[in-house]
């Protein structure tokens, strides 16, 4: 299918084909009629992204921040790689678009096949064929309503969360500054609404078409001469509200609500401008100032957005969703018209052109709208879930891997996409994501032969030897026993499962199936790790303290999901299985508890083994994030060695002292953990970690949480009774 999308390093906006999206339980694919630029927003996106990395920098100084606290923990060349690989990526444009259902959800019952729809929401409702939309960013359009009406919905729910804000009476004045689309829309709801609107912009075609469609009072801004107007016009008191719906640096708009206002007004910022506000002009007549956050309540919220939460009516009357409905029922009854602001329509395929003429100003615009083809007969482009990139060689290379990849997220592309490309080892098959875009982005830059959207495209595919998972959480068990069943081996990001069932499925696959496993412990190839284990060899039982200051998650973020597992079996097995490499020992008992922190992923953990080792975990997510995340100190038979942030190693013994060993950036393993499973693979040796560690490292993580909840120790050999079936079912609650 086509898709406009926009490079995060260059700038570069392109229509590429990319694989449709996969169909996920919380939603619908949709195939689209029309999308709408929204030519303010889209363009300071595509400006920004045109900059050089100072200027980015200059735009969002709120991330220089994170920058130079990851530099001081990480070193400076291991941040410029990461920023390097976040921005060599592609980004999806768009936000506003309307279509036809193709697919629907299992918990997406309300729509239909066939049916119309206006969608929403940057990284869904895009500039693309077909779009997977969340339930609740999408509304039925009401009979009567065009489809290039609807593809307004969202800029025009944009407006009506502003004019929500305002918290307006019939009969009150209002000023919008600012003409373009969402200020054209915020008078003509400001209209229906029964206010007195006064419209004011700098350019007088936009000052016209509100004066056409709405605006009592329509002025192109010449300085005091607009507001001594605009005072007559509200009788001498000044307006009882202000929607500054403008897109520009400067701070004049701001300036000028005040001096527009009457006493105790409100100021509703629904556009971009500077934000420096008079203190003496707002407190003089106690202003009310307000920003205005996008579509209404519910936006931004990953619970309600992506996994469909609602809020009842009778507590938040205006979602996000019902805002949109009540968006479209204007249009339905006249009240708003949008398509009288349409100045532009480009077919998709000429996309492109749309943008270069909103870059370069080459002539006026204002509804900017994108249309896509008739569905066809049989499947047609917009159905197409796997692209192929490059032809596949005529023979196939001695001592080579087919390797193909599912879920190309941020993780994989930093750390196991890059390695695995320089592998020359490695034949980079197919990469799959649920995204097109991911797959496609992914599939260019590292060298895969074709990309999709569907695993099936991997399981099935005779030249792929071995999958990658790096999937959420919640999914590794599952397609693990996939990949198995389909006679492949299988390389898994951690955990290998969330729960003792998930575990069941897996032991139960691989005594099943020959293919070979292993989980994504990188940690234990790390250089430092590897001189560590060499320097304590045959000193006796050890002693290991493992502490990672983890922080707090952002909120929102997916892993904080309670079913995706939680953190100390997402992350904190991998220190459990970095103990038994330094023991090479089989764990025991399990002693936990939590801090009262108010946080469930904070633990401290005991691992006794049966050589008499003991290992004790602190992962805490209250620490600061400028102090280091993780050290590591090991005693045994009069010697000592620590490792900080796998840059730098101490050894020391009664006998002697080893000089320091300082990386350039930190070496957590993960390219050498790639090379030797892949050596492995082509030369048909065991997996460079046994199964029956990694089955025991998921149940170590397992009874962290029961002990945390039964305040006891946990014996390991009830844990891996349970795993058999052959005790009780272990698996702790869940949030436990």
């Amino acid at each position: 299918m086509k898709q406009m999308l926009q490079n995060l390093r260059s700038g570069k906006i392109s229509v590429a084909d990319v694989p449709r999206p996969l169909q996920l339980p919380d939603g619908i694919v949709v195939r689209s009629r029309k999308s709408l630029i929204s030519a303010g927003t889209e363009k300071m996106m595509l400006e920004l992204g045109k900059k050089s990395l100072v200027g980015k920098a200059k735009e969002r100084p709120d991330l220089v921040k994170q920058v130079l606290d990851k530099v001081r923990r990480d070193g400076f060349l291991a941040t410029f790689k990461a920023i390097r690989d976040k921005l060599d990526s592609d980004m999806p444009l768009g936000y506003s678009s309307a279509g036809e259902v193709l697919e629907v959800g299992a918990r997406a019952r309300r729509f239909e096949v066939g049916q119309q729809v206006a969608c929403a929401g940057a990284g869904y409702a895009n500039h693309a064929e077909v779009n997977y939309i969340p339930r609740l960013l999408a509304v039925p359009v009401p009979k009567g309503v065009s489809m290039e009406s609807a593809a307004y919905a969202t800029v025009g729910t944009i407006a009506l969360q502003g004019v929500r804000l305002a918290d307006l009476r019939v009969g009150e004045v209002v000023v919008v500054l600012g003409l373009g689309l969402i200020g054209q829309l915020s008078v003509q709801i400001l209209k229906a609404s029964g206010c007195r609107v006064a419209a004011l912009d700098y350019a007088a075609d936009r000052v016209k078409l509100a004066a056409e469609h709405g605006a009592d009072l329509a002025l192109v801004i010449e300085g005091e001469q607009t507001e001594k107007e605009v005072l007559h016009f509200t009788r001498g008191r000044g307006a009882d509200a202000i929607l500054i719906t403008a897109a520009t640096s400067s701070n004049e708009p701001v300036e000028q609500a005040a001096r527009l206002a009457r006493d105790r007004a409100r100021v509703i910022m629904v556009g971009v401008t500077g934000m420096n506000i008079p203190r003496r002009d707002y407190f003089q007549k106690e202003l009310t100032f307000m920003v205005s956050r996008s579509y209404g309540p519910g936006r931004y919220d990953v619970n309600y957005e992506e996994h469909g939460h609602d809020y009842p009516a009778g507590y938040v009357r205006w979602t996000e969703n019902r805002n949109i409905e009540a968006f479209l029922d204007l249009v339905a009854g006249g009240s708003v018209r949008p398509e009288v602001l349409t100045t532009h329509r480009f077919p998709i395929a000429e996309a492109q052109k749309a943008y270069e003429m909103i870059l370069g100003g080459s002539e006026p615009y204002l509804g900017v709208v994108l249309e896509y083809p008739e569905a066809e007969n049989g499947p047609g482009t917009a159905e197409v879930t796997r692209i192929e990139l490059r032809k596949p060689p005529a023979l196939k290379k001695a001592n080579t891997v087919g390797v193909s990849f599912v879920g190309a997220g941020g993780f994989a592309r930093s750390f196991h996409l890059p390695n695995l490309a320089k592998l020359p080892t490695a034949r980079m098959r197919g990469v799959v994501d649920a995204s097109g875009v991911a797959a496609r982005s992914s599939g260019d830059k590292f060298g895969f032969e074709f990309c999709a959207s569907t695993e099936d495209e991997v399981l099935n595919d005779a030249e792929t030897d071995v999958i990658f998972l790096t999937t959420p959480h919640s999914q590794h068990a599952d397609g693990v026993c996939r990949v198995l069943s389909a006679g492949k081996s299988v390389f898994v990001e951690k955990p290998l499962a969330i729960d003792i069932e998930g575990l069941r499925r897996v032991h139960e696959a691989l005594q099943a199936n020959p293919g070979s496993l292993l989980v994504g412990f990188n940690r234990r190839f790390s250089p430092l790790a590897v001189s560590l284990r060499e320097f304590m060899s045959g000193r006796g039982p050890l002693s290991i303290h493992y502490r990672c200051n983890a922080g707090p998650l952002p909120a929102g973020h997916w892993i904080g999901d309670p079913s995706e597992g939680g953190r100390i079996i997402g992350e904190a097995c991998h220190f459990f299985d970095f103990f038994t490499f330094l023991t090479g020992a089989k764990p025991v008992t399990v002693m936990a508890a939590a801090p009262s922190t108010g946080s469930a992923d904070d633990a401290v953990a005991t691992i006794s083994y049966d050589d008499g080792s003991v290992g004790q975990l602190i992962y805490t997510s209250v620490g600061p994030k400028s102090y280091s995340k993780e050290r590591i100190e090991v005693f045994a038979g009069g010697a000592a060695g620590a490792i900080d942030d796998f840059r730098l190693l101490n050894l020391t013994s009664d006998a002697k002292h080893v000089k320091p060993r300082k990386l350039m950036q930190p070496d957590k393993g993960h390219a050498q953990e790639l090379a030797e499973f892949l050596l492995t693979l082509k030369q048909g040796s065991p997996s460079p970690i046994s199964v029956e560690s990694l089955l025991d490292t998921t149940l170590v993580s397992l009874a962290v949480l029961q002990s945390i909840q039964r305040g006891e120790p946990i014996a390991m050999d009830s844990m891996r009774l349970a795993l058999t079936g052959e005790g009780d079912d272990t698996a702790p609650p869940e949030n436990a």
